[in-house]
């Protein structure tokens, strides 16, 4: 079984047992997390496209840790104007393990 969901502002393409790094969730850890923005859902070779989210379709995963990604640095340089800039930022995100794709009624 496969889906895609939206969550953060992004598309993530999953399945059971996926763990996945999200943008940061307002959960703590060893919380259920449920994603309702389903986008599309497959299974058995039968797919359901949503227009524009599935209807009755739910994502179940649990929330294994919050954290910081890895530093990311700027540097901007304007040559011959001694001007050189250094910045670094770490977004914070989520991991999700996937529990279970809720199955729909016309997806059999």
């Amino acid at each position: 079984m496969l889906a895609i969901i939206k969550t953060g502002g992004k598309q993530y393409k999953i399945s059971k047992g996926d763990k996945i790094k999200v943008e940061k969730l307002n959960a703590k850890e060893g919380d259920e997390v449920i994603f309702d923005n389903v986008l599309l859902v497959e299974k058995n070779k039968k797919t359901e496209i949503g227009k524009p989210l599935v209807k009755n379709a739910q994502v179940k995963g649990k929330l294994l840790k919050q954290a910081r990604a890895k530093k990311v640095e700027i540097v901007k340089h304007k040559a011959k104007k001694r001007y050189n800039l250094k910045k670094g930022h770490r977004q914070y995100y989520t991991e999700v393990e996937i529990v279970e794709i809720k199955e729909m009624k016309n997806l059999k």
